[in-house]
């Protein structure tokens, strides 16, 4: 790889490898989100994230990246306008708490897929290729666990995308075995569900945060403003990855990207 290719590389190393949803949050709030999950999230709160979350993610692809235009040259991606509009869903999340996810949700989840289309457009991905919508849904895979109980061994950008990958392939032999008459979900519907999983947990953590009795609606935009923020950062970094793959070949930059991680930040060589 050129070194001017190892330093994009790198640069999106360090947007996927940064500190989740959580994190983030926690800095904000002020305490721990896992203790706030502990002491505010019954189950049927967490049965009730699971299914708002399904339905947004179910419903944002269609109308968010059909909005994307596909013509003339891809254009800069409009992170600040997004994230305006994020933080005023986030304002109506945190006026009325866990009873306004059901709205604010769906509304925050298509505004973070159109922002996720645009940058995808901008690192020259077809949006009508249905692979790379697939990409701008495993953006919402990246930097959420998949549990309570994940060791980590599943968090990492690379794994994430096999996991994902496996579901698909999986769902895919399941049809071709069995017949797409079958009542065999799809295999988007499949990964949708794996995405889901993990999305539920950034989810779970955002609005758990907003329910607490010190945040407010304007902490609730603020909280919102730090989700579509990390969104839009691995979204970055996973769209240059794979502009970067289209151009060496997936080993190769698999490879590369691995090898940062041992030398470390500030060290880029080429290759």
């Amino acid at each position: 790889m050129s070194a001017v290719h190892l330093a994009e590389l790198a640069q999106a190393r360090q947007l996927l490898e940064n500190p989740g949803v959580a994190a983030r949050i926690a800095d904000v709030v002020g305490a721990p989100i896992e203790s706030l999950l502990f002491k505010r999230s019954p189950r049927w709160v967490s049965r009730i994230i699971a299914a708002a979350t399904h339905r947004a993610l179910a419903s944002a692809m269609a109308m968010a990246v059909s909005s994307v235009p596909r013509s003339g040259p891809p254009m800069p991606a409009r992170n600040l306008a997004h994230k305006a509009a994020v933080a005023a869903t986030g304002a109506v999340g945190g006026f009325f708490g866990l009873a306004g996810l059901s709205v604010e949700l769906p509304a925050t989840t298509t505004l973070i897929m159109r922002s996720i289309a645009e940058i995808a457009r901008e690192q020259d991905e077809d949006l009508d290729d249905p692979a790379a919508r697939m990409a701008c849904m495993e953006v919402f895979a990246l930097g959420s666990k998949r549990s309570d109980s994940d060791d980590g061994s599943e968090t990492g950008y690379f794994a994430v995308r096999a996991a994902i990958a496996q579901q698909v392939a999986s769902a895919a032999e399941f049809v071709a075995v069995h017949g797409a008459a079958s009542k065999a979900a799809p295999a988007l519907v499949m990964a949708i569900n794996s995405i889901a999983s993990r999305f539920s947990i950034a989810v779970s953590e955002k609005a758990i945060a907003q329910s607490a009795p010190v945040i407010g609606a304007a902490s609730g935009a603020l909280i919102n403003t730090l989700f579509i923020t990390h969104f839009q950062a691995a979204a970055r970094g996973h769209f240059m990855v794979r502009r970067l793959q289209r151009e060496y070949g997936p080993g190769l930059v698999e490879g590369e990207y691995a090898r940062l991680g041992a030398v470390g930040p500030g060290r880029v060589d080429a290759g």
